[in-house]
């Protein structure tokens, strides 16, 4: 009994611990108001207008436009049904999250931004319906080849590179690019980068290409636009060469950061990614967008979400397409009130660690969604994946100590492969290699696909628990167990097994563990918003505030579910290991019964 309450005990103090951290959480935030002064995934309006920047880098690298197309096919000839379309009637999107105002995830869990609400416009101009999933920008493009979406949208500038693996449509935005960096630092502009520079680029963006293949530099990769900004301000990085939108949106007053300056290429505007060979699609989406120009939907969009000054020489959609009917956003940049404009006193490191990552009034947004989307998809993936690893890791383990060498083989071929591959090959593999095949089967919904993937990487894992648990069982017990006339099926099944299943428990749950935190991953196949899990839910928070509070939180939410869950193996493994405790004898009790022993 001592032992069990001291497991109790520690449990408490571990649940105990975890509240008063979350508590103290709120004593760095600011009450009722963030402090991100608001919703990024919201459009700012013509308010937030700005003019072309004044500090472009020589127009010169501009460039000519080789890719617009002179005109497009009338709206009312196109064939739906003759688009390629993976669903009848229906445009399945790839998207991103994290980069508003071009896509991002909005407070009611809608994918939205200037980017996706223009593609919807678009697909009503065609009667289609408009899907979204978010997926990783690194993969987004291979989707789309690989017929996994039909369209990318993800603010997706144009370079002859990515059109070798997939089409393009004409351009809706272009494609500034801004270097930032920390006020006062000797960084002015592009041609101030050398060798010895800690550049930061989002992996596999037009700014990852430019630093690499024309400044010739060894750039500093991050996954997603937050994630850069906030080594920047960290000092991690000397600078910062990112989309001029998600730039501009990130930067906060305070920050001591500023843009030193941007450049743009006539050649590499911004267009929806199609799959190469999806000519009628293209054709398709040109249409809707000249069409929407056309009607004036463009400029509504345009000024609410990204109100700033086209750049010189470049216009959206055909060359037939009309100009947009755009208001004079440089005017309005220069009506602003001067005190808009004044630099803000800059905060303190500690303030903006306690802004930036312990932001009360965001824990209180962010745990509701956290627990009604993320927390039930976490589960699913976990449970569901553990319970197909389980029975196949130990169909593993028990091929990989066979006598016959036709089972053992495939089972260590297996393992080695499935341990020595990244979790995300496995997934990518799966859920895109298998994905079309079975897409009657799953809808083109790869959610299952990713459960059935993490289940194969585990059981590489549980196998091997389970065959070193079963072989550190001492053979006496096999052979006690023939002895008394078992068969080996049986001996194994009913003696030997039970008791390897029982020493390795620990490891199995430091497994299942692992599997809860791994179920992240499955991000990287696309998902619709509902199915997000726990990471995906607090990015796309933290996307839409550019504060690093929501990912905390759920991070506090994977404790929730680990930390009870290490304590209940260590009483199961304990009550395995003692047995049930023997409560004690009244003396009486005994002294009968020890006197009826004698007579």
């Amino acid at each position: 009994m001592a032992g069990v309450r001291a497991v109790r005990t520690r449990a408490r103090i571990a649940a105990l611990l975890l509240l008063v951290g979350v508590a103290a959480t709120g004593c760095g935030g600011s009450g009722g108001e963030t402090s991100t002064g608001g919703d990024l995934c919201s459009p700012p309006g013509q308010s937030a207008a700005a003019a072309a920047p004044t500090n472009l880098a020589s127009s010169e690298t501009a460039g000519t436009d080789r890719y617009t197309t002179p005109t497009t096919v009338p709206l009312e000839s196109i064939d739906t049904s003759k688009l390629g379309l993976l669903s009848p009637g229906k445009l399945s999107v790839g998207t991103l999250s994290d980069a508003p105002p071009s896509i991002c995830v909005n407070g009611e869990g809608a994918f939205t931004g200037f980017d996706n609400e223009l593609l919807r416009e678009i697909g009503a101009k065609l009667g289609l319906q408009v899907e979204f999933s978010g997926t990783e920008f690194a993969g987004l493009l291979a989707q789309v080849a690989g017929k996994r979406f039909d369209v990318g949208s993800s603010n997706i500038t144009t370079t002859d590179a990515r059109r070798e693996l997939v089409g393009f449509t004409n351009g809706y935005d272009f494609g500034y690019f801004s270097l930032v960096v920390p006020q006062g630092s000797a960084i002015k502009g592009f041609g101030d980068l050398n060798a010895g520079s800690r550049i930061a680029v989002v992996q596999g963006t037009v700014q990852d290409e430019f630093v690499v293949n024309q400044l010739r530099l060894d750039p500093v990769k991050f996954p997603d636009y937050n994630t850069a900004y906030a080594n920047l301000k960290s000092g991690q990085v000397d600078a910062w060469v990112a989309p001029s939108a998600q730039a501009e949106g990130a930067i906060k007053p305070g920050d001591g950061i500023v843009v030193s300056e941007n450049t743009f290429s006539l050649d590499n505007f911004v267009g929806y990614a199609v799959a190469k060979n999806n000519q009628p699609l293209i054709d398709a989406l040109n249409a809707g967008l000249d069409a929407v120009i056309a009607d004036g939907t463009y400029a509504r969009l345009y000024a609410d979400w990204v109100p700033r000054e086209l750049p010189p020489g470049w216009k959206p959609g055909s060359k037939a397409a009309p100009a947009p009917d755009l208001p004079d956003f440089a005017a309005i940049a220069a009506s602003k009130q001067p005190g808009e404009a004044e630099v803000a006193q800059q905060k303190s490191t500690i303030q903006q660690l306690k802004d930036t990552f312990f932001d009360w009034s965001l824990y209180t947004k962010a745990f509701p969604d956290l627990i009604k989307t993320g927390l039930p998809n976490t589960l699913i993936l976990a449970v569901v994946s553990g319970v197909l690893g389980t029975v196949l890791g130990m169909l593993l383990a028990v091929m990989g100590i066979s006598r016959t060498r036709w089972l053992r083989w495939p089972a260590r071929v297996y393992t080695d492969i499935f341990r020595g591959l990244p979790a995300v090959v496995i997934i990518l593999l799966i859920g895109l290699g298998i994905g079309p095949v079975v897409r009657n089967v799953t809808g083109g919904n790869p959610y299952w696909l990713g459960a059935v993937a993490l289940a194969l990487l585990a059981a590489a894992y549980i196998g091997e628990i389970f065959r070193s648990g079963i072989q550190s069982v001492e053979p006496g017990q096999l052979e006690a167990a023939r002895a008394i006339g078992f068969g080996y099926r049986q001996a194994m099944t009913l003696v030997v097994i039970p008791q390897g299943v029982r020493r390795v428990l620990p490891a199995l749950m430091n497994q299942f563990i692992a599997l809860i935190k791994d179920s992240s991953l499955i991000y990287f196949l696309g998902l619709l918003a509902s199915q997000r899990e726990l990471f995906a839910v607090g990015r796309d928070l933290n996307a839409q505030t550019g504060n690093l509070s929501p990912l905390v939180a759920a991070g506090l939410m994977y404790l929730v579910l680990t930390i009870p869950l290490t304590h209940l193996v260590n009483y199961i493994d304990r009550r395995m290991r003692t047995g049930k405790p023997v409560p004690p004898v009244d003396p009486l009790e005994q002294a009968v019964i020890t006197e009826g022993r004698g007579a």
